[in-house]
């Protein structure tokens, strides 16, 4: 008989976890921070863990602090003997540091893998990476979920007519086709040039989009200047509307304030991070039944594949 499965989070991700505890079908655990007066912490876990699975939830965006807590949590729970220790990361900060793009700098994707499985985890679940390849950085089994199985069925249920995908970059246009392909759509590639990170230089699109309705699929948005200034060359190249779909809002900087004054319809992000308020223009899915259903599946050593759109 398998020992039952307990689920804990790092303090930002304590909504998210609670609605994936519920969708799970049990309590979320107990933990305490206790604060030092130089900002110091420490997590302690408040029941036993021993020789069972935990389930630790906390996605990994700034400050680094978040990053930090799901380490000494990770720490804990194998210095208190529990056998399987599952980091569930709906979000998997310093993804975008996948590569050295230049000379002299860090793979700080590769970082945070390692640092995970030193930590002690004994697997990896997250959703939808900056890059696939990311997984490979891991010695330990990645479940990789993509919110694909959440946006595909909302998209149809829009019922627009001659839709078309759009990927905002060239770096995600294999997701934009694999989206043409479940949709049976068109698809169109917007390519930019950048002077440096977060300044687009130009931008240009590759296709046609007049008299389309244009859904751009992405991973992330964060300070939003590709995805509002994309949609904005879209509607002038003819398209009849504009909405987006990222997974992950991170909406920094000036975000909220282009996509309010931008062409966008409406952007479609899931709750891999919280946010305080939102613009109107903003709607929000959640991943709590996806993750819930996933790492029941997996504490009962049964197959996910079910999950994941081909």
């Amino acid at each position: 008989m398998l020992p039952q499965a307990k689920i804990f989070a790092t303090r930002s991700s304590q909504e998210l976890a609670l609605r994936i505890a519920e969708q799970y079908g049990q309590a979320l655990g107990k933990v305490e921070f206790t604060e030092f007066s130089d900002g110091e912490f420490q997590p302690s876990f408040e029941e036993t863990v021993r020789g069972g699975r935990v389930f630790l939830v906390g996605s990994t965006m700034q400050p680094t602090q978040n990053l930090m807590e799901l380490l000494l949590m990770i720490d804990a729970a194998k210095r208190a003997s529990a056998k399987h220790i599952t980091a569930v990361l709906p979000y998997f900060g310093w993804a975008r540091q996948d590569r050295k793009d230049k000379p002299r700098v860090p793979i700080g994707a590769k970082m945070v893998a390692n640092l995970l499985t030193a930590a002690g985890a004994t697997r990896i679940m997250t959703m939808d990476l900056h890059a696939d390849q990311i997984q490979g950085f891991f010695e330990v089994p990645v479940d990789h979920i993509f919110a694909s199985s959440l946006f595909v069925p909302h998209i149809k249920g829009l019922g627009l007519e001659a839709l078309t995908i759009a990927s905002p970059d060239m770096g995600g246009s294999k997701r934009a086709n694999n989206y043409a392909k479940w949709l049976e759509s068109e698809v169109v590639i917007c390519y930019k040039q950048r002077k440096k990170a977060n300044i687009i230089d130009k931008m240009t699109v590759i296709g046609n989009v007049e008299g389309r309705n244009v859904v751009m699929i992405d991973d992330m948005i964060d300070t939003a200047g590709t995805l509002t200034k994309a949609a904005d060359m879209l509607m002038e190249q003819g398209a009849l509307s504009v909405r987006a779909y990222c997974t992950h809002g991170v909406l920094s900087g000036k975000a909220m304030e282009r996509i309010d004054k931008s062409k966008l319809q409406e952007l479609v992000i899931t709750d891999t991070i919280p946010h305080e308020a939102l613009s109107n223009k903003i709607t929000v899915l959640s991943v709590a039944e996806l993750f819930g259903n996933v790492m029941r599946k997996v504490h009962k050593h049964e197959s996910i594949s079910s999950h994941f759109l081909e």
